[in-house]
């Protein structure tokens, strides 16, 4: 049973969707939501929520590899936990991480959720990658169920300041490009140290918003989410980029 959640900062966490997105979407849904336990997917998911629809589960791809073409790689499993703060059903499906076999494999492990679960959509965070989105769009296509990507070609700026305005507290665990160093492992993305981010992309030329890959977040706490996550994470180094790997984590209720 999903938890009561206050819908009170959906206008402010959407204000810069595009009034196309916003009026052409039906009014009840029952949909399944792809959650890495990034800051987009945990994004979309307030969304949907935020559409009124049906969350019927959310849903995390596990890639075996050190390296996906689709999907977030590290600290994934994080989404059990927020999928709990969030009174959402869970569902992990394994791929091997190889260009196209990964999507055949998450295709197989939807379609008998779609089937038990009667799903109508899939919710995904994708903001401009267009490999991901036809991707998930004809994947969609062949299981018979619609695709939503809310999120789509937000402006990195404004989509950041959402994030951060809406009450999402992010934390990055990847990064892999010049400009972002170890420090930047573990450091929350709020006010001021979005400030600091945003001075970098212009000099050592990367997606402010991270949507080349060049770090990953995961998201400890949210207006979607009842409790905050704490975890205990060890850094793995390796050149000029490194990741945080999760040792321990646990979700603290909120005091009444």
């Amino acid at each position: 049973m999903r938890r009561l959640i206050n819908l009170g900062g959906c206008q402010q966490a959407f204000k810069h969707q595009s009034s196309s997105c916003e009026h052409t979407q039906p009014s009840m849904m029952r949909v399944l939501v792809l959650s890495s336990g990034g800051k987009d997917s945990s994004l979309a998911l307030w969304w949907a929520i935020c559409q009124g629809w049906e969350v019927c589960a959310t849903v995390t791809v596990r890639v075996q590899r050190d390296d996906s073409w689709m999907f977030q790689v590290h600290a994934t499993e994080i989404a059990t936990l927020q999928a709990q703060a969030s009174g959402t059903s869970h569902n992990i499906i394994e791929v091997d991480g190889s260009q196209e076999e990964e999507v055949a494999e998450l295709q197989l492990g939807l379609a008998p959720l779609i089937g038990d679960m009667s799903v109508d959509g899939l919710v995904s965070g994708a903001l401009r990658s267009e490999y991901q989105r036809r991707r998930i769009d004809m994947l969609c296509e062949r299981l018979g169920i619609r695709s939503f990507s809310p999120l789509w070609h937000q402006d990195a700026e404004a989509h950041m300041q959402g994030l951060i305005d809406c009450g999402m507290e992010m934390k990055m665990v990847s990064v892999s490009c010049e400009g972002l160093g170890q420090d930047w492992l573990g450091r929350s993305i709020d006010a001021e140290s979005f400030d600091q981010l945003k001075r970098l992309p212009r000099k050592f030329r990367f997606n402010l918003d991270g949507e080349g890959g060049e770090y990953e977040t995961v998201v400890i706490a949210g207006p979607h989410m009842q409790g905050r996550i704490e975890m205990e994470t060890e850094v793995h180094w390796t050149g000029q980029r490194g990741h945080l790997q999760i040792e321990s984590m646990q979700l603290v209720e909120p005091t009444s």
